[in-house]
């Protein structure tokens, strides 16, 4: 019986020790071939630069309208002066010519104070990513822009002379009727008339061949080279039929049936800012820790001569 048992324990361990070898080679070609260890941590890689949001930056507008520099006070009179339709007169019958006044009238403008300030503090700047100082910086200059382009954008919409309706299709022939309001009303068709239309009346207007037609494309918008940057890196702007058109991203009612668009002359618009226009300053608190950026305007706009400016309604839904 002894022997038995001795012999039993023998090929038991006999056993266990083959299937010990044989379990070797297995173990080494799976960790080999079957089993993948992560033995580094993944990186992130944040970019240094930061990628401007869409939204405006620059005013459109401004070199479109009549501007005055104020140096001191909260007030800016615009002189809009004519002959108020006079006509030439023969000798009286008492051998005198008769004599007239001008038409003077005068315009005022009071101009409020626009700001945007911008606060971060030293812990924020420093965990967060890119240039945050340059940030502060170009979204407060890009605020203040806007509300230049903002001012003049609301003086236009107060026009009385219109044309188009809601659900009114944008096109050529409507332009032509704004032209003809225009010319009615006397006022000069030269370098200074900018139609200011929606993104969706330029797509109608860029379909037809006429608005196409190089006999009334002064500046081409698709043209390169140095004598025409007008569509490098600037906004889209270019003239037609001697009128500089401007696409806007911030005109009313935008993507909808009663989009609004505006043909004006120079002189029918005024805008007025303190010298020196847009003031920023940038600092630094040392007792709170933290940095700052502002810019300050004050500034105004008001409506000259309501001749000088065609309202047009048109429906922007086919591509809003």
């Amino acid at each position: 019986m002894a022997s038995f048992k001795q012999l039993y324990r023998a090929v038991k361990e006999t056993f266990l020790l083959v299937f010990l070898l044989l379990l070797v080679p297995i173990k080494v070609y799976a960790e080999r071939n079957l089993v993948f260890y992560v033995d580094q941590p993944n990186q992130t890689q944040y970019r240094d630069e930061f990628i401007a949001a869409y939204e405006a930056r620059a005013t459109l507008l401004r070199e479109t309208v009549t501007t005055e520099a104020v140096i001191k006070g909260n007030q800016a009179v615009f002189l809009v002066a004519g002959s108020g339709g006079a006509t030439a007169v023969t000798r009286g019958a008492n051998g005198l010519i008769a004599a007239r006044n001008d038409d003077n009238t005068q315009n005022t403008v009071t101009l409020g104070e626009w700001h945007d300030l911008v606060r971060k503090t030293s812990f924020n700047i420093f965990a967060s990513q890119g240039n945050q100082r340059q940030i502060m910086q170009e979204t407060s200059m890009a605020v203040m822009n806007r509300k230049i382009d903002d001012q003049i954008i609301t003086i236009l919409n107060t026009g009385t002379v219109t044309v188009g309706a809601a659900s009114a299709t944008p096109t050529v022939s409507l332009f032509q009727n704004g032209r003809v309001k225009i010319s009615n009303a006397s006022v000069p068709w030269d370098s200074n008339i900018t139609f200011l239309c929606q993104p969706s009346y330029l797509a109608f207007l860029e379909q037809d061949p006429a608005f196409a037609s190089a006999d009334y494309v002064d500046v081409k918008p698709l043209a390169g080279g140095d004598t025409n940057p007008s569509w490098r890196d600037k906004p889209m702007a270019y003239r037609w039929r001697n009128c500089l058109i401007i696409e806007h991203p911030n005109l009313p009612g935008k993507a909808t049936a009663s989009e609004k668009s505006f043909l004006y002359h120079k002189n029918a618009l005024g805008h007025a800012a303190n010298t020196g226009g847009i003031d920023t300053n940038v600092g630094y608190n040392g007792e709170q820790d933290y940095s700052w950026a502002r810019a300050t305007c004050f500034m105004g706009a008001l409506l000259l001569q309501n001749a000088g400016v065609v309202v047009f309604t048109t429906d922007g839904t086919v591509y809003g």
